[in-house]
């Protein structure tokens, strides 16, 4: 009998896959900007996991958490130019992430991205739990999950204070906005606002001041597309460093 991770993993893939494919159709028949697919893609890889996960419960352990992020990294081989070149449908799935100004780097900066995420979350994962800080894990994925995810089309909706940025193997800048980082800084307030019980007071103070400019500074001074490393390193270390503080 297939097991419910076995399940919820395979549902998973299918279901971010069918997403990828409808915004690709977004971007080739209705010439919807990819910068705001993407970010369809990038809501839907860090929330729907959420929603199944209580769709279809399994017990969580180290060895699942593993395994479903190698998952994760591995099924991004359907995208590499033999495949995709050959395959009308996975093309169009590709297109719906494939920024023009990123190529043609485009699949090498989003998979290290999305497997140097999963080799930091993995082992704060372990930390949290074994110093019982269970509660605060979530907080890196949604201050990402929702503040970056949010960056890019505000900035380019309504951009008008601007930046630039380096990106990982080229020496091109991209622009970012000041309203689009902005959207880490709120995001980031209004995360730890909401755990704010999963803190003693003078820690939830501390929290409340540090974590977003942290974060907002860490979003601004990452490399163009590897936001997420940078922010689940400096996210997950300032919060253990913070519960670590002998406050008094």
């Amino acid at each position: 009998m297939i097991s419910n991770f076995w399940i919820n993993t395979i549902i998973k893939l299918v279901s971010l896959w069918t997403i990828n494919y409808g915004t690709g159709c977004l971007v080739f028949h209705k010439d919807i900007k990819v910068n705001y697919t993407r970010k369809i893609n990038h809501f839907a890889l860090f929330f729907l996991p959420i929603y199944l996960d209580r769709i279809i419960p399994y017990e969580k352990s180290i060895e699942f958490i593993t395994i479903g992020c190698f998952v994760g990294v591995v099924s991004l081989i359907i995208y590499i130019y033999p495949v995709r070149s050959r395959i009308d449908i996975i093309r169009r799935m590709f297109l719906s992430f494939d920024r023009p100004e990123d190529r043609p780097h485009t699949l090498m900066w989003l998979s290290t991205q999305i497997a140097v995420g999963y080799l930091i979350i993995i082992p704060f994962i372990i930390l949290f739990y074994k110093e019982g800080y269970n509660n605060l894990i979530f907080i890196p994925i949604l201050i990402n999950g929702i503040g970056d995810g949010l960056a890019e089309p505000v900035g380019i909706r309504f951009g008008k204070l601007k930046y630039k940025a380096y990106a990982l193997f080229s020496k091109k800048k991209y622009v970012r906005t000041v309203e689009g980082s902005a959207c880490v800084l709120i995001t980031s307030i209004i995360v730890i606002l909401l755990f704010q019980s999963s803190f003693t007071h003078p820690e939830f103070i501390c929290a409340l001041i540090t974590i977003p400019i942290v974060m907002t500074l860490a979003e601004a001074f990452a490399p163009h597309t590897w936001d997420t490393p940078f922010l689940f390193f400096t996210g997950y270390s300032l919060l253990y460093l913070i519960k670590s503080i002998p406050f008094i």
